[in-house]
C-alpha cells in the first residue's frame, strides 16, 4: 500500500467537496436500501462528517499511533448506531466506486489495490473495536 499515492488521490477527489459524499451515499443506498435507516433523515451533517473522517484517515494512513485509536473510536461509535461487521464490505464497495468515479482517468489498478488494502485495515480495526464495545 502506497500511502503517498493514497494521499495524492484523496486530495484530487476531495477537490469535489460535498459531491463526493452525495455520490457515496447515493451509491451505498442504491446497493443497500435497508442501510438508509441507519442514518438521520437529514444527511447534510452526515456528509460533512464522512468527508472529515476520510480526510483524517488519509492524513494518518502512515501514522498508526494516531490512526488506530481514531479508528477504534469510530468503530465503537458506529457499533452504537447499529453498524455490524456485515455492513463494512458494502461500505467499502461504495467507497471504492466513489473514489474511482472522482479520480477519472487517473484511476489505476494499483490505486484500486491501495484503496482496497487501506479500507481492509480500517474495517478490521473498526469492526474489532465495535465488537468489543
Amino acid at each position: 500500500m502506497d500511502a503517498q499515492r493514497l494521499k495524492s488521490n484523496f486530495a484530487q477527489v476531495a477537490d469535489h467537496g460535498l459531491e463526493v459524499a452525495d455520490y457515496f451515499y447515493a451509491d451505498l443506498f442504491e446497493r443497500n436500501p435497508s442501510y438508509r435507516s441507519l442514518f438521520p433523515a437529514s444527511m447534510a451533517q452526515q456528509h460533512k462528517v464522512l468527508l472529515a473522517a476520510l480526510a483524517q484517515i488519509v492524513e494518518w494512513v502512515d501514522n498508526t499511533d494516531e490512526l488506530v485509536p481514531y479508528l477504534q473510536r469510530l468503530g465503537r461509535t458506529h457499533a452504537g448506531f447499529g453498524v455490524t461487521a456485515g455492513h463494512y464490505p458494502e461500505v467499502g464497495a461504495s467507497l471504492v466506486a466513489t473514489l474511482k468515479y472522482f479520480s477519472g482517468p487517473s484511476w489505476t489498478q494499483e490505486l484500486e489495490k491501495d484503496w482496497v488494502a487501506a479500507y481492509g485495515v480500517v474495517a478490521e480495526v473498526m469492526v474489532k473495536a465495535g465488537e468489543e464495545a
